[in-house]
């Protein structure tokens, strides 16, 4: 059966990726990207797409109530590593304005029409770092962990109308997302921060989450079960060890 899907973030990485297999199965997609010039690089490179520029931290986000949607995979996200005791605060609070606020914009939007007809699923990707935190982690985990509250209590509050919400958790996987965000706090750190006698532990965490990354097909994949199951778990870890593997 022909599903309609809404991915945010699709101009790169697993939402490009769930898009265009996607789309492979027979749904109906619409891949929404942040900028313009990503939108045109992903028509161009899958004709088969609906593609729209929707940024999820602006207006656009009212035009997704337009959409016909079966199905909304909140991909969309930014990432920012740094200490807590330093790191910037507009910096916190634009990744709250992504990975929260406009999360949840995105949802409200597309909502109505789930319930008033009485079925669709939201897939909402949080991360490891949702059920963790750690050293230079904490701004990223302080988003995710927000996430899974919201994504539980979605679930439980939804189900009576027939929506499904669950959460995607995936580790360290080779999109370039993870690089750029151990990077984004050597844009600011330096000797002078309250932080910096630890800072060869901020380089291990660095190294520790940007070596040995895992092949992001296996997230596309997950992503595209989620998308077509009769029915999903709560939580979703990609891959299903790590918890085992962070002895959690």
């Amino acid at each position: 059966m022909t599903t309609s899907v809404l991915i945010t973030g699709a101009g790169s990485g697993f939402g490009k990726g769930a898009a265009i297999a996607l789309s492979a199965r027979g749904h109906h997609v619409i891949a929404t990207t942040e900028t313009n010039e990503q939108a045109e690089a992903l028509r161009a490179e899958d004709p088969s797409l609906q593609v729209e520029k929707l940024d999820i931290t602006t207006n656009d986000v009212a035009n997704a109530a337009d959409f016909n949607v079966d199905v909304l995979i909140n991909n969309a996200g930014a990432g920012q590593t740094g200490p807590m005791a330093d790191v910037p605060i507009e910096r916190v609070r634009r990744l709250f304005e992504v990975n929260v606020f406009g999360t949840l914009a995105i949802t409200q939007a597309v909502l109505p029409q789930m319930v008033k007809r009485g079925s669709g699923r939201i897939i909402i990707v949080s991360s490891i770092a949702g059920v963790v935190s750690g050293p230079a982690f904490g701004p990223y985990s302080m988003t995710k962990h927000a996430l899974e509250a919201m994504g539980k209590a979605m679930r439980a509050e939804l189900a009576g109308q027939g929506i499904d919400v669950t959460l995607l958790n995936p580790g360290p996987y080779l999109t370039g997302f993870n690089d750029r965000m151990a990077d984004a706090m050597w844009e600011w750190f330096g000797d002078d921060s309250l932080n910096a006698p630890s800072r060869p532990l901020f380089e291990f965490m660095r190294k520790m989450v940007t070596e040995n990354q895992m092949d992001p097909s296996e997230v596309v994949e997950v992503m595209v079960k989620l998308t077509e199951a009769d029915s999903t778990e709560e939580n979703n870890f990609v891959p299903p060890e790590i918890l085992a593997q962070l002895n959690l």
